[in-house]
């Protein structure tokens, strides 16, 4: 079997250890190269250690609740370095009104679970309570693909978007919510409209039937990272691949079928023939390379949209924050007019990310709604941050650590339509033997989804053998 994975990033990297394990299961001899354009793996995940922090300057864990994450770490011997967040500080804040005001307890992204917490929040207006509390009487509505825009002011009104849903979605996805595909990011949310009809209602008769986690043995945190950072994961699944697999600084110029077989080129290495190929990058990147293999499936590919972000990673002392960083940390409605998109307590999320009487703080700036704060220079970020971290939490100290890293048009952007666009990918796809796709731009954006669609792909290029 002569495999050929395009990109290095997580999903790349977890279709190239599948195949390894498959090709052990069946006693297959496989021919494996990774072609990743970069001078190093992990697409936007990677780890810094500098001072005595450790610095994430992309995504900084999984979710557990999607198996996938869990799974392969155990597989490749990880389990024990896994960590979960410090749960004595689980709250989140929003920055509204010039103040930091915490997400009422038992609010579950989008609704409330809990009465005393929402009616006591100073984050809603008695006006703004009372149009969320109609949730438990209005009708269903609806029906087919809505924005999450649409359907938070439809069941919860304009103060709940604007104030809670929008800020927390936008610390998710990057994304405008009135473009954000309800059934294709939170179809759980369609799921209990249509069964209970309402939200708030729904929400609590699941909150009441959630087993204690005192009862159900050893749980993980909702979100879940590793000791030495999620570089650790990278550097795990590279090293369970054959030596001579990867090349770096290999960018693919051009994908083409030969008879049964296909071809790939790059200019360091020339033509590389394959059985199968699996392209794991960015659906715009995809959308190149396989302009000529098949023009509908590039166009379609480039429909699904994308957006840039960047992380500030700032290092203190922990004497020069006054705040008491009692939670995870705070994101920031649109409606605010900042540059911070969110902010994450880092070093009290998870251990170890700063030296003791330290604290790192990494903030997200730019996204679908505010493009143009990635025109600026790293320091003009960087000023800019500091200024509103000094109105959110007072700091007036220069900070002992700063790094920034951008993620040009990283984001897939689900669109209202995204999941008629991706079966479309898929039905054109099946008709291509040997040709797969995987990554973070068609059925999930998180490190677990992207480690189920790079799986997938392997398995898919076995099977059609």
């Amino acid at each position: 079997m002569r495999l050929v994975i395009v990109g290095g990033g997580i999903a790349g990297l977890t279709a190239a250890h599948r195949a390894v394990e498959i090709s052990r299961e069946r006693g297959t001899a496989l021919e494996l190269t990774v072609l990743e354009a970069r001078d190093r793996l992990g697409g936007t995940i990677e780890t810094e250690h500098a001072g005595g922090f450790l610095v994430e300057t992309g995504p900084d864990s999984f979710l557990s609740e999607k198996p996938w994450g869990l799974a392969l770490c155990r597989r490749i011997g990880l389990e024990s370095r896994l960590v979960g967040t410090d749960d004595r500080f689980r709250r989140v804040f929003v920055w509204f009104g010039k103040r930091l005001h915490p997400v009422p307890d038992g609010f579950q992204l989008l609704a409330p679970t809990r009465l005393t917490p929402f009616v006591t929040s100073s984050l809603f207006s008695w006006p703004g309570k009372l149009r969320m509390a109609l949730d438990v009487i209005l009708p269903r509505g609806g029906g087919g693909d809505e924005s999450l825009g649409a359907f938070v002011r439809r069941r919860l009104g304009r103060e709940a978007l604007e104030r809670i849903a929008q800020p927390l979605v936008a610390g998710i996805y990057t994304a405008d919510p009135d473009e954000l595909s309800l059934l294709a990011t939170m179809p759980r949310f369609v799921e209990l409209e249509r069964r209970e009809r309402s939200l708030i209602l729904g929400l609590w008769k699941a909150s009441r039937k959630a087993p204690a986690a005192s009862t159900s043995g050893a749980r993980w945190s909702l979100f879940v990272s590793l000791a030495g950072g999620m570089g650790e994961l990278i550097a795990a699944l590279a090293s369970r691949l054959p030596s001579d697999a990867v090349r770096l600084k290999h960018r693919v110029g051009g994908i083409e079928r030969r008879g049964a077989h296909w071809r790939v080129t790059t200019e360091e290495a020339g033509a590389i023939d394959a059985d199968a190929v699996i392209v794991a990058t960015e659906t715009h990147a995809a959308s190149r390379l396989l302009r000529y293999v098949d023009p509908p499936l590039a166009t379609m590919l480039e429909m699904i949209p994308y957006a840039s972000s960047a992380t500030v990673s700032l290092g203190y002392r922990r004497a020069d924050v006054p705040h008491p960083l009692d939670g995870f940390g705070f994101v920031v409605p649109r409606a605010e007019h900042r540059d911070l998109l969110a902010c994450t307590f880092s070093s009290v999320k998870y251990p170890g990310r700063a030296p003791e009487r330290h604290v790192l703080i990494r903030c997200f700036v730019g996204g679908a709604l505010n493009a143009a704060a990635l025109e600026r220079s790293d320091d003009e970020i960087v000023e800019r941050v500091r200024r509103e971290l000094g109105e959110a939490l007072g700091i007036t100290a220069a900070p002992m650590l700063t790094r920034v890293a951008r993620h040009p048009a990283s984001m897939p952007q689900y669109a209202v339509g995204h999941l008629t666009t991706v079966e479309t990918i898929e039905r054109r796809l099946a008709a291509i033997p040997g040709l797969l796709l995987a990554g973070g731009g068609y059925r999930g954006v998180g490190i677990a989804d992207c480690v189920r669609s790079g799986e997938a792909a392997a398995d898919a290029a076995f099977a059609r053998r």
